[in-house]
């Protein structure tokens, strides 16, 4: 099934577009290779807090796949609350870092869910289509 949203200008179908935002470099490709085998745009990639801000606003993605421990100062959850806030991103939390106490630092965030590492393709396929489709 694809990934699809509302149809362009010109009456074909926008399939649907996600920011990656993940410090480890083969993690990010293979996410990156089963969104776009499962139908899905990935605007970008990426592995820092300012560049992550920096893709999200030039290219306004539905959705961030959002790790919490990225290169530089800021994590993922600060990240995932300025997308939210400024921007209207929403986020997936896909994290090896899932405690109680990180999750309610997110909830600022409002994440629309949590997979933990390590986690199959297949999980977060679902759980990507999931969020969109609502």
């Amino acid at each position: 099934m694809p990934a699809k949203l509302n149809g362009t200008s010109d009456g074909t179908p926008r399939r649907h577009r996600i920011l990656v935002v993940e410090d480890e470099y083969f993690v990010a490709l293979d996410i990156e290779h089963r969104l776009t085998q499962a139908g899905y745009d990935v605007v970008g990639i990426a592995d820092s807090a300012p560049s992550a801000l920096r893709i999200a606003e030039e290219e306004r993605p539905d959705l961030a796949i959002m790790d919490i421990r990225l290169a530089g100062a800021r994590d993922g959850t600060d990240v995932a609350i300025e997308l939210w806030e400024r921007l209207g991103i929403p986020s997936i939390f896909a994290t090896a870092h899932g405690d109680e106490a990180t999750k309610r630092r997110a909830e600022q965030a409002r994440p629309l869910g949590w997979l933990q590492k390590p986690y199959s393709p297949e999980a977060l396929i679902t759980l990507v289509r999931k969020v969109l489709a609502s």
